[in-house]
């Protein structure tokens, strides 16, 4: 039987948010966003984690090319439940 790897492992909403040190609530906005690398099976969300890892170093270039101002807000909040 071939050995997990961390590069093939598959993620909750629960681990997510705690890998990216957020509530689950954040993270269920960004699913329904479309802004986090997200796919179901049987109704519930699961996350690859090396789809994440590269979620992860997308946003980080993006932030550096843009001159991003750390705001990482959904919908006017932040990844904490407080309006901004």
């Amino acid at each position: 039987m071939p050995t997990r790897t961390t590069e093939a492992e598959i993620l909750t909403i629960k681990q997510v948010a705690g890998y990216l040190k957020v509530t689950e609530r954040t993270i269920y906005r960004l699913v329904a966003a479309k802004k986090i690398p997200a796919f179901k099976v049987g109704g519930t969300w699961r996350f690859s984690r090396a789809d994440i890892d590269r979620w992860i170093k997308q946003q980080s270039m993006e932030g550096l090319a843009t001159g991003g101002d750390g705001d990482d807000t959904v919908d006017g909040q932040s990844n904490d439940g407080e309006r901004k």
